[in-house]
């Protein structure tokens, strides 16, 4: 798809703080409420009614708001220029409910990163909108084509993220549904240590080394189907985090 003419310029200036958060805050928010709604979902699909039963499938974001891992974190990074990261409430899935138990906990588990993969193909279609609209409607096309960007960033990281082998982590909770009886029960051993490995593997920069190429791909793949130039993308990414 051919970039109009009226695009063919620098595509981000520097933006304040409010600006930012203001372009941040709805990819953010519905990228980690679906994540956690598409686990109740899958979980109600396959028999078990608690997410449903205590509200928790609505899509109004305040139901999901974890007030560190939703507001605090991710508005402390933005602050500091970082990568934006962050977590709701975890939806409750009574396992005993479930028709397959040790099946259905890796169903539900891989819903939450198969909705953000969704919502990324959802903000190519905003990001080909805002490139395609007439001059006239700029004022809402440049909004709309950061938005964009940033939804697919945090989509990119949050997919990726969840998907890594590591109970609690969704990839976690798919390999011990896909293993063998006692390969899983030893798996499932490290759950209560899963944040401490993650947290180790951040504060000593191997889970970047580790995630990084893969959410480079995501990212690239989805901005040239948006028919948005990685250059472009990383040069409004770079924007939106103040550098």
């Amino acid at each position: 798809m051919a970039i109009p003419d009226h695009w063919r310029v620098d595509p981000i200036e520097t933006l304040s703080l409010i600006q930012r958060i203001a372009i941040w805050l709805l990819p953010v928010l519905f990228a980690i409420t679906l994540h956690e709604v598409a686990h109740g979902w899958m979980a109600r699909k396959l028999g078990d009614p608690t997410a449903m039963m205590l509200g928790r499938l609505s899509l109004n974001p305040i139901k999901h708001i974890d007030p560190i891992g939703t507001i605090l974190i991710p508005g402390l990074l933005l602050w500091a220029g970082g990568v934006i990261f962050g977590w709701a409430r975890p939806v409750p899935v009574t396992w005993q409910n479930l028709r397959r138990p040790k099946r259905d906990m890796a169903l539900v588990a891989v819903a939450g990163p198969a909705a953000n993969l969704v919502m990324g193909i959802f903000w190519v279609l905003v990001i080909k909108f805002a490139i395609v609209a007439p001059p006239a409607l700029r004022m809402l096309a440049e909004p709309l084509l950061y938005m964009g960007v940033a939804g697919i960033f945090i989509n990119s990281i949050l997919m990726m993220l969840n998907l890594l082998p590591i109970p609690p982590l969704d990839g976690g909770r798919v390999l011990t549904g896909l293993l063998p009886g006692p390969w899983a029960w030893r798996v499932a051993r490290i759950e209560p240590y899963g944040m401490l490995i993650v947290l180790a593997l951040l504060v000593s920069g191997l889970l970047g080394k580790i995630l990084w190429p893969f959410v480079y791909g995501v990212q690239i793949l989805l901005s040239l189907a948006a028919g948005l130039p990685p250059e472009w993308f990383q040069a409004i990414l770079r924007g939106l985090f103040g550098s």
